[in-house]
């Protein structure tokens, strides 16, 4: 029997994602308790002013609230001195940040690490909110701080018209079918497409567990890219059989499938089609949160085993495997990871999001090889036993 799940309202990730998943809303009332207050406000907008930070600050006019003022990073102490009365601060990727936000991911594990996006804070006084919209993107809107109100509306997708001559895609109007007040550690699962509105009923914040696939645009822009490297497939194609004169101005059907046929013969070379795709999915969305280290070595690192340390991934960075004819292959931050043989289970377990002892399970020559190459990478870290 499937193991139930607090975070999901006792029922199991399968049921979940069978009932739910994509398809319609789920609140579930004190489902991850040890959120609240691991953020204050004041944490949020400090760390907002810090450089690499993406941020927005979103007002709305005294006057006129129909009327919005969108400013992104960077931001400085004066864009929050004497603000109007309604007002929002989002904050992304807080989970590259603190370790205690980038822990509360182990509560989704039922959802794959490649379609993580980010953790996104939004702190806002009493009427604060981001007006009515709708997300392309799964988001599990979980209550931190404080209290806010959501209604969720119909569905809608690409055709979906916005409110004309606003910074923000604002909705005209909402169907509304759902009116209900998040408390510290109450869960909103909001699935792809679906209208909603959340209001701060009193200082609070928001933290929003993203989710998002990506689109077929970019993954033929990361495959072009990966045939464009290949310098054999810069020479012409050898031109097809010729018995007969064709008109001067016409490419015949027959030329047409010719130019077709070795275009598909080349999407179907997997590997390709397979780095392309690893690569995409394994990019950071926020490259600059990754940190630079000094330099490490292994005789610095056979020190380390003495010390006592843990292995973690580091939260800015991806890594990323697959299983190809029982072989593991990895990528990390854009680019395939080459690792010896005997450093495969560690770095699985890593990707999996474990956190592994640095000792002397992993002395060996080869593995302290790959490990420095991967610490000063930033991929991943080492942390103190306690």
């Amino acid at each position: 029997m499937s193991q139930k799940l607090d975070i999901l309202g006792g029922i199991s990730a399968e049921q979940f994602l069978a009932e739910y998943w994509q398809k319609k809303p789920l609140l579930v009332r004190n489902a991850l308790p040890e959120i609240a207050n691991i953020l204050e406000p004041n944490d949020v907008m400090e760390l907002a002013l810090e450089d690499n930070v993406s941020a927005r600050l979103i007002r709305q006019k005294d006057r006129d609230p129909n009327q919005w003022h969108v400013k992104s990073s960077p931001l400085i102490k004066g864009d929050f001195q004497k603000p109007p009365k309604l007002w929002t601060l989002l904050v992304q990727a807080v989970d590259h940040y603190s370790f205690d936000v980038a822990e509360l991911w182990k509560k989704f594990s039922f959802i794959p690490q490649w379609r993580r996006d980010d953790i996104m804070v939004s702190y806002a006084p009493k009427g604060g909110s981001v007006g009515k919209h709708f997300d392309f993107y799964d988001v599990f809107l979980v209550q931190g701080y404080g209290h806010r109100r959501w209604q969720l509306g119909q569905m809608c997708d690409a055709e979906t018209e916005f409110v004309a001559g606003q910074p923000l895609k604002l909705l005209p109007e909402m169907d509304i079918n759902f009116d209900e007040v998040l408390a510290p550690g109450d869960l909103l699962y909001v699935p792809p497409g679906l209208a909603h509105y959340g209001v701060a009923e009193d200082d609070c914040l928001t933290f929003s567990f993203g989710f998002r696939m990506p689109n077929v645009a970019d993954m033929m822009d990361r495959v072009s890219d990966k045939f464009a490297d290949n310098e054999l497939l810069r020479n012409p194609l050898q031109d097809i059989i010729r018995d007969k004169v064709s008109n001067i101005g016409e490419i015949t059907e027959q030329e047409l499938i010719f130019l077709k046929s070795k275009l598909l013969d080349q999407l179907q070379n997997s590997m390709v089609l397979d780095d392309a795709i690893m690569s995409l999915m394994s990019e950071p969305k926020y490259i600059d949160n990754i940190p630079e280290v000094e330099e490490i070595g292994v005789g610095d690192l056979e020190e380390a085993i003495e010390e006592g340390y843990k292995l973690m991934l580091e939260p800015a960075s991806r890594l990323l495997y697959t299983d190809q004819d029982d072989e593991l292959l990895f990528w990390a931050n854009g680019e395939g990871v080459c690792i010896s043989d005997a450093f495969v289970p560690f770095l699985k377990q890593l990707a999996d999001g474990q956190i592994i002892n640095f000792d002397q399970e992993l002395y060996d020559q080869d593995i302290l090889e790959d490990l420095a190459m991967l610490l000063n990478d930033s991929i991943v870290m080492l942390v103190p036993a306690e």
